[in-house]
């Protein structure tokens, strides 16, 4: 459909031809300066403004036939969101004033109130191990309780969080949690006791049937949501970040992270002992670079609330590829209406106009 807008140029072509052709239209009239005087000639430009219009009319309705497309920002109408949040006892530092958990807290309630009301949100807790602390809801209060009732414990399973979370969001995705957060060997390495004739080697009885492996989505491609995982240090236990940023992909969620705290986060005489912590900024770019999202650093209180301010747009905003050719059709009916009133304003044709120009 876009070989047609050849025809504008023809069009515009035979409209220079037509009009050179009048020019050489010669009238015999004795009184023409006469008639000249007494009639309100238009001004020569506006003429040609009319059919202009129409021209570019034409030329946006033959593009409109092409069906374009054009990445535009739209309000979402969806979405769920999960936030996986480190409860671990690294929060503890006070490089955050009055401290990375205490701040934490702060700013994730806020974000939540600035929430649209169609964004329902689940909240998951990891530490040593995970768990959802608050099922999905679009009820803010229950969301709120579930933060204040944040445990710290020990160790940090980021992928443990992130799995869970994912599992959460896609549940149809059916991940097997049991195998990737509670078994001594998650991805399923060779054990050499297998080849030796030892009990190794024989079938468990109530081993599950193995399930059938989902065709990988594009990266980014899901709609339905997203997952927040905000974590302060570095992982120690539980499967491997990046194995479990791979598995977001190929379901085609975004996975936006947040590294909270400074270098020098320092936790004085927690249990008789004094400990610095530091945010694993590598694994987590890497996360959110996986998922074809983004990563954000915050050092104080005040950048995690800017943080999740910028991420309660990105989830109320989405770019889309949209068809706008109804919108292009509607800015040609626009031109064509003008020009139909400009030629009505300035070329009144009229016969009570014709009676006074020659009265």
């Amino acid at each position: 459909m876009l070989w047609s807008l050849l025809l504008v140029p023809l069009m515009v072509g035979g409209y220079v031809w037509l009009q050179k052709r009048k020019r050489k239209d010669v009238v015999a009239f004795s009184a023409v300066s006469w008639i000249l005087q007494n009639m309100d000639t238009p001004s020569p430009w506006r003429r040609h403004v009319p059919p202009a219009l129409l021209a570019i009319a034409l030329a946006l309705l033959l593009l409109a036939s092409a069906r374009p497309m054009a990445r535009v920002t739209l309000p979402a109408d969806y979405m769920t969101l999960i936030m996986a949040m480190d409860v671990s006892r690294s929060m503890l530092a006070e490089d955050v004033d009055p401290s990375r958990i205490k701040a934490a807290q702060k700013a994730a309630k806020e974000f939540l109130q600035e929430l649209p009301p169609n964004v329902r949100v689940g909240i998951v807790s990891f530490a040593g191990n995970a768990q959802v602390v608050q099922h999905v809801t679009n009820q803010r209060e229950e969301l709120v309780a579930a933060i204040d009732r944040f445990q710290l414990q020990r160790g940090t399973a980021t992928g443990s969080g992130l799995l869970l979370a994912l599992a959460t969001l896609r549940p149809e995705a059916k991940i097997d949690l049991e195998a990737t957060l509670y078994s001594p060997n998650p991805y399923g390495y060779s054990d050499p006791s297998a080849n030796n004739g030892g009990s190794g080697g024989a079938k468990s009885l109530d081993a599950k049937p193995t399930v059938k492996e989902r065709p990988p989505e594009p990266p980014g491609s899901y709609k339905g949501g997203a997952i927040v995982l905000l974590s302060d240090g570095r992982r120690t236990t539980g499967p491997d970040p990046l194995m479990a940023a791979k598995k977001a992909a190929d379901l085609g969620v975004r996975v936006y992270t947040v590294g909270f705290g400074t270098p020098n986060g320092f936790i004085p005489g927690y249990e008789g002992y004094s400990f610095y912590t530091q945010v694993d900024e590598e694994s987590l770019k890497a996360v959110a670079k996986t998922t074809e999202a983004d990563y954000f650093k915050a050092g104080s209180a005040e950048d995690l609330k800017k943080v999740y301010q910028h991420l309660s747009t990105q989830f109320t905003l989405e770019k889309r590829d949209t068809e706008i050719t109804s919108i292009l059709a509607g800015i040609a009916l626009i031109l064509i209406l003008l020009a139909i009133a400009l030629s009505g304003l300035w070329f009144k044709l009229g016969p009570q106009s014709s009676k006074n120009a020659f009265q």
